[in-house]
């Protein structure tokens, strides 16, 4: 195979400790060091404060800490009060030391001091005012701080009519979302993940059996409530709950404030199944049968323990709602939507065995049981796993697909598959040699010798491909997307498709 010339550009993200969020603290619960709270203590000494001491303490801590986060006050005020209960409910407490409680629980928390990598880059929603040609992007981001804990950020920017490209300019602030409750919860899906979980049994039926198709999380403890009163066994009891509240808290909205631009919003991990992070998002723009679009993520929740991949829905970059994925499809990392139903249904990549490339079809987004192997590594810089590189890229060719191999001493490199538009099971070509690979200046890092996406896209007869560079940093290659799909189409085989087996 010939080299497909590609242009690394001039532009790159580096992690930057200065951008912190201020976030819960609660000294004796640290992520990193478990164990019990020492809450109530803590509360005891602060509220033992002279009231005149309390001003000057808070003026101090809004001199050294007000400038560095939008809305100080607001946070303090939403730190004191959930940490409230602490609090005996014969004492006053007035605005100021309410203040101060608030920062005695709350700390900084450098989101990107340790990495910033594996973007995503979709176009945005908002394409009006720009000069013709042009296109404004999104692109997430993976940040890793204190405790390899991994979080999503988040950059904007402009592609001009020939491919350059300009990342806006980013303020020292972040702020973190407003995170609730789905308005409803689906019970089909609810009970579909219940019995994943190994958690379907008489008591979890009974509660389920009194909720309706479609039910809200007060009406869910409204059931749990009406069970516990029959004064069940306490152990089948306990881990039933326990196991709906995990479920339950798994599915939840961040929202951001209006007037927040988008690099300062982090999705910070909310759910139980994502305590140690969030890894990975494949944003992809999704247009639907009927032409609306919506944003779609997958990405890899970590609790410490286990991985489960994870939904992610927006329509505006402001409000994003996270759901669990269901069905023996949604058991690995590497999930990756396609950008449109095919034959009516949603279609999905994936890395069911942890090795190879599969495919998975469904009627329903969150629920993926269909699901065939797509293709097996074959050079020898794929040879350990292979994987895809965020969502497909519609082309007339074909579908577009950028995958990463890892090779001997651990190393990853960008490949890319084309796979057929009518029938994607099907593959049509592969590149025998990898399409990037870390070069000199790439291969030092938190993790070295790695080239990793999470998604590109198609601009100017140009392939744009932001990458993360060995958990180090972020940079953006070009392609002539002419060159690429030549060289897939000149490497079709007839073989390759019997590759394509049910598993």
């Amino acid at each position: 195979m010939r080299s497909i010339p590609i242009k690394r550009m001039s532009v790159r993200l580096l992690p930057d400790i200065r951008r912190v969020l201020a976030k819960s603290y609660v000294p004796g619960e640290e992520t990193l060091l478990p164990g019990a709270s020492r809450a109530h203590l803590l509360m005891a000494r602060i509220l033992a404060i002279p009231e005149g001491q309390v001003s000057a303490l808070n003026a101090g801590i809004r001199e050294r800490f007000g400038r560095r986060h939008r809305g100080f006050s607001e946070t303090l005020e939403r730190q004191f009060e959930k940490v409230a209960q602490h609090i005996d409910g014969t004492t006053s407490v007035s605005a100021e030391r309410r203040q101060l409680i608030g920062a005695y629980f709350t700390h900084e928390y450098a989101v990107e001091a340790a990495a910033l990598f594996n973007p995503s880059i979709v176009l945005a929603p908002e394409q009006r005012g720009l000069a013709n040609g042009a296109k404004r992007f999104v692109m997430s981001l993976r940040a890793v701080g204190e405790g390899h804990l991994s979080s999503i950020e988040f950059r904007s920017g402009v592609l001009d009519a020939h491919g350059g490209i300009a990342i806006d300019p980013i303020g020292p602030q972040l702020v973190g979302g407003h995170r609730t409750s789905p308005d409803r919860f689906n019970k089909r899906r609810f009970s579909t993940k219940l019995l994943e979980l190994g958690a379907i049994n008489d008591l979890s039926s009974s509660v389920l059996g009194r909720l309706e198709d479609e039910f809200t999380i007060d009406e869910l403890e409204a059931s749990l409530c009406t069970l516990e009163k029959q004064g069940l066994p306490h152990a089948l009891w306990f881990e039933t709950v326990k196991i709906i509240h995990v479920l339950a808290s798994s599915n939840y909205v961040t929202t951001f404030p209006p007037d927040s631009d988008l690099a300062e919003r982090v999705i910070f991990p909310a759910g139980p199944n994502e305590t140690r992070g969030m890894e990975d998002a494949r944003f992809v723009r999704f247009t639907a049968a009927d032409g609306s679009v919506r944003y779609y993520a997958t990405y890899t929740a970590y609790d410490g323990f286990e991985i489960l991949p994870q939904l992610i829905e927006t329509a505006d970059f402001l409000s994003f709602t996270v759901s669990t994925l269901n069905g023996r499809a949604a058991q690995n990392k590497g999930m990756a939507l396609f950008p449109r139903p095919i034959d009516g249904k949603y279609v999905m990549l994936s890395r069911k065995d942890r090795e190879n490339l599969h495919l998975s079809t469904s009627s329903d987004v969150h629920h993926w049981n269909d699901v065939s192997q797509l293709y097996r590594p074959q050079a020898s810089w794929e040879l350990l796993q292979i994987g895809n590189c965020g969502s497909p890229i519609e082309t007339e060719a074909g579908w577009l697909v950028l995958t990463h191999g890892v090779g001997p001493m651990r190393r990853y490199a960008i490949g890319a598959l084309l796979l057929d538009l009518d029938d994607p099971r099907h593959v049509i070509g592969h590149l025998s040699e990898p399409l990037l690979e870390p070069d000199e200046n790439e291969r030092e890092g938190y993790v070295p010798n790695v080239v990793y996406t999470c998604g590109a896209l198609i601009h100017a007869e140009q392939l744009i491909v932001p990458y993360g560079f060995s958990d180090a940093g972020v940079a953006i290659a070009q392609v002539a997307l002419s060159d690429l799909l030549e060289s897939l189409l000149a490497s079709r085989r007839p073989q390759v498709s019997s590759l394509s087996v049910p598993v």
